[in-house]
């Protein structure tokens, strides 16, 4: 159950669209603004504290939940679609799917990269870019890890840097550039709408694992292959693999990617970094590519990125593998795969 608390706020510490971050009475706290307006240095705020006190690897910050400073609120939308649904935060997000732009002819041969951690979608984009700069990628954000996109530092930074040129949040993630109802229309969204070349899947900051066989958030990899694949378009997932994690079951390919990859069976393509030891991915066809130093790349466009606190330098081979899937969906463009 949640916790809750009331104070003031002392500092605000940066702002960016859709989101401030903030001290409260000294406590690090984060104010979704599309969510409940902002906030000014001496209001009184209503903060859940429950992922502090917990413990949980991805908090370090409370939420602040309303501020008492004013009486009511009125964010402004002009669709019908609700995210959030049932909670005291829903909001009428409105999605692309009410909007005459959208279109339901299909994925016709698109590239679909699929991240299982929201790492990855870095590599992806800085190699995909870095091969067709001129071509559009698109980021689906999935509602398997953080809902709110304002709170992805990384997206922003890539957006920023030129290496992803839209967004599209799915189901009850919510704060992209445009909405969508589920996964699979989010794909046509950003076809159709955003216009993509290419498009890279995966969930915001914070993923789940519960170190059971199914009990984690990058088993929805499976689903997304599926989506893709019924859809019309060609799958390519990005491997999670590590040459340091402590942990076994993430040495190598990690068995979040091993798992879902058997789990949804077959019709993806699995890259792999051109030299690296071949791995077994099952039905799924497997494909050899050339993929650079993908932790330069990062560099050059001045993007931080870690995982699991590791950088690219530390870990280069997490980034090379998932690198080797925004090498995979370059080369299909460059095909003229799509219809």
């Amino acid at each position: 159950m949640p916790t809750f608390r009331t104070g003031a706020v002392t500092t605000i510490l940066s702002e960016r669209a859709g989101l401030q971050r903030v001290e409260v009475d000294g406590r690090k706290a984060y104010v979704l603004t599309a969510l409940i307006g902002d906030v000014a240095v001496g209001d009184r705020v209503v903060v859940n504290t429950t992922a502090v006190e917990l413990g949980l690897g991805t908090g370090g910050w409370d939420v602040v939940h309303w501020n008492l400073a004013r009486d009511a609120w009125n964010g402004g939308s002009d669709g019908h679609v609700m995210k959030l649904r049932y909670t005291s935060l829903q909001c009428d997000t409105g999605v692309a799917e009410e909007r005459p732009a959208y279109e339901s002819g299909g994925l016709r041969g698109m590239p679909v990269v699929v991240c299982g951690v929201h790492s990855q979608v870095a590599a992806v984009a800085a190699v995909f870019k870095g091969t067709l700069p001129e071509r559009k990628l698109v980021f689906v954000m999935t509602d398997a890890a953080a809902l709110p996109l304002a709170l992805s530092d990384l997206v922003a930074d890539l957006s920023t840097a030129g290496l992803i040129d839209g967004t599209v949040t799915a189901g009850q993630a919510f704060g992209g550039d445009h909405e969508a109802v589920n996964l699979p229309s989010a794909l046509r969204v950003a076809r159709s709408v955003a216009g993509a070349d290419a498009v890279v899947v995966g969930p915001g900051p914070g993923g789940v694992g519960t170190a059971t066989e199914l009990g984690f958030g990058a088993l929805e990899v499976g689903g997304v292959i599926d989506a893709a694949r019924r859809d019309g378009g060609v799958p390519i997932v990005a491997l999670r693999w590590s040459g340091t994690d402590e942990r076994e079951r993430h040495r190598g390919v990690s068995h979040h990617s091993r798992t879902a990859l058997a789990w949804v069976g077959s019709g993806a393509t699995v890259a792999v970094p051109r030299g690296e030891p071949l791995v077994d991915v099952g039905d799924h066809e497997r494909v050899e590519v050339d993929v650079g130093d993908v932790p330069a790349l990062l560099a050059a466009a001045g993007i931080a990125v870690t995982t699991m606190g590791r950088t690219p330098e530390e870990e280069p081979g997490f980034f090379r593998y998932a690198g080797a899937a925004g090498a995979a969906a370059a080369a299909a463009v460059a095909k003229g795969v799509m219809q």
